[in-house]
């Protein structure tokens, strides 16, 4: 597709979310779909000074690998990929699917083997992303595969991604400033909070040990479109917390959950020592369960987060979006982000949503969210000490 939305998209993510300076090597990634975006990301990474390391793929490459290579392929690491993550300054990489349930017949342990092996890229990503070595950041390209996922056409559906990352503002990196401002008074108060309780009418109940870690302002310099705010769990926490080990009690998600090509539904997980001991699923239980036992890390909460992008209000069956939909709680088994205190690993880090809206399907009335037992968060808005930060109720 050609949208002059795309250079305004190309010039905020090497300007703002990465903020490319001369001299750096930023890696470019995508399917080569979204060639007409990435092409404009590397004009501007060139106008920037930086040097430009171009990494294209498709999804026929990624179906025949997952059906043909054998086991020792399955786990092979190549040590070029581990030093391209130790090169690199910088990271954008696109979202461009032309067959969004391409591998949702492949075998799920075959892709578990695959994630596993993979793990020790992701962790030094991470880790390098923490120490502020790395700046990085993923978005998506409009295509029909994503809008069909989303009911809409490609022109609606390109509509609704340019409009959450505010791309038909005059000047979208102060927006983006704008809206920092306003997730950074909910990032102070949070910081400091030990426990936190999110209650919803569909049966969740989850007690988060967060003492002693830090949240993030996720502001667009990491995804985009952003709109969050995360921490990790306390995996420290003893027993004299609510929450052992960082997360006790019940979750069920309001939405599927899509991984690997896809979508499991009605996923209730329950956790008990901060890991999870059972788990449920209307859909792809089998699929789940192979995910959650890949290592053992993937069985804990690496994250967990306040969506807070009121401009995106439905699901989209894509997790970039469907996290930040304002209103809603998200939290990922799997891998933590070290910056926030939560060091836990796995080759797993899968963002599932639960619904607090007063609109959340099957909800007679809203969810809510306590910080150390104050009323923080209602019906899907902020409220108390944090009314108004995002609008009236």
């Amino acid at each position: 597709m050609t949208d002059p939305r795309l250079a305004k998209l190309a010039r905020v993510l090497v300007r703002h979310c990465v903020g490319v300076k001369p001299g750096q090597t930023v890696r470019i990634a995508g399917d080569v779909v979204g060639l007409p975006l990435l092409e404009l990301i590397h004009e501007e990474v060139v106008r920037a000074g930086g040097h430009p390391l171009v990494r294209m793929s498709s999804q026929n490459m990624q179906d025949a690998f997952l059906e043909l290579a054998g086991e020792d392929q399955l786990r092979h690491l190549p040590g070029l990929a581990l030093e391209e993550v130790e090169a690199i300054d910088a990271s954008i990489g696109l979202w461009a699917d032309v067959n969004t349930k391409a591998q949702s017949q492949a075998d799920p342990q075959r892709q578990a083997t695959v994630s596993a092996a993979r793990s020790p890229l992701s962790e030094r990503f991470l880790k390098r992303a923490a120490a502020g070595d790395l700046r990085w950041c993923g978005t998506q390209f409009p295509t029909n595969a994503a809008a069909q996922d989303a009911e809409m056409s490609l022109r609606a559906y390109a509509d609704f991604v340019f409009t959450a990352g505010h791309l038909d503002a005059a000047d979208p990196a102060a927006e983006w400033e704008r809206i920092s401002k306003r997730q950074q008074q909910v990032v102070d108060y949070l910081d400091g909070k030990e426990q936190l309780h999110f209650e919803a009418p569909n049966g969740t109940d989850l007690a988060v040990d967060v003492a002693g870690n830090t949240w993030i302002n996720c502001d667009g310099h990491e995804n985009f479109p952003d709109g969050e705010v995360f921490t990790g769990p306390n995996l420290r926490a003893g027993g004299d917390s609510p929450a052992p080990g960082g997360v006790a009690g019940v979750v069920r998600y309001s939405f599927p959950a899509v991984h690997g090509g896809r979508e499991v539904h009605g996923i209730e997980l329950t956790f008990e020592g901060g890991r999870v001991v059972d788990a449920k699923a209307e859909k792809n239980l089998g699929f789940l369960l192979a995910m959650l036992d890949q290592d053992e890390g993937a069985r804990r909460l690496g994250e967990i987060a306040i969506g807070t992008n009121y401009q995106i209000t439905r699901y989209t069956k894509n997790t970039l979006f469907d996290e930040k939909i304002g209103g809603t709680f998200h939290a990922a088994v799997g891998a933590g982000y070290p910056e926030t205190g939560n060091a836990n690993k796995s080759g797993l880090h899968w963002d599932m949503v639960c619904d607090l809206r007063e609109s959340a399907p099957g909800a007679a009335d809203g969810g809510r969210i306590t910080a150390d037992g104050e009323l923080f968060h209602e019906h899907g808005r902020f409220v108390g000490p944090l009314a108004g930060v995002f609008g009236a109720a």
